[in-house]
């Protein structure tokens, strides 16, 4: 296959590489910055699309983040690749995090005391025997929290791609006149010969 490497990674490899990228992270966030304002959309349609992931991100829903993200950048008329990206928000550093939030503010909302009818210790089989022990607290608190990295994401990524798009398009009619002289003098050159 094309692009394909000659030597797969040994599976331990490339859990590592997926936990901290060979490259740094500060050049993954500098292509994935790059990536996200070449999308070919408005600002709206990309901001949206990333907003509506990053969004999806604060739910518990794990399996369902890319459809999550992709329904909601449909209804808000976002980018559903850009939804896509966004859902990176949500990965194995960031989720505990997000998962302790969420599941403390929804058992405040509800007014419930985290341990109340819980048992001393959590078990997978015990989770997915009483779901909503976990699930219904942290549905309440990630539906609210959500909305918030919604709003909080759009703005400033809007504003954002929209500065980018208008650089990126400068850049290249200064190219193409840069061009356009070159190929004229050149001409003028030859002709002079």
């Amino acid at each position: 296959m094309l692009f394909k490497r000659h030597h797969k990674p040994h599976p331990i490899r490339r859990l590592y590489n997926f936990l901290w990228p060979r490259s740094g992270w500060r050049r993954s966030f500098k292509y994935l910055f790059h990536r996200v304002g070449r999308l070919q959309d408005t600002p709206h349609g990309i901001a949206a699309g990333f907003a509506s992931g990053a969004a999806i991100s604060f739910t518990p829903f794990m399996g369902f983040h890319f459809v999550g993200a992709a329904l909601l950048a449909w209804l808000t008329g976002g980018n559903l690749l850009a939804s896509a990206i966004g859902t990176v928000l949500g990965n194995p550093w960031t989720f505990p995090f997000i998962w302790y939030w969420i599941y403390h503010f929804g058992n405040w909302i509800l007014q419930n005391t985290p341990a109340q009818g819980a048992p001393e210790a959590l078990t997978i089989q015990l989770i997915f025997q009483h779901p909503g022990w976990l699930l219904w607290p942290m549905t309440v608190g990630g539906i609210p929290t959500a909305i918030v990295a919604w709003v909080v994401f759009y703005w400033p990524i809007k504003k954002t791609v929209a500065s980018y798009k208008r650089h990126r398009h400068l850049r290249r009619e200064k190219g193409r006149h840069r061009r356009a002289a070159h190929s004229k003098t050149k001409k003028q050159t030859r002709a002079g010969e």
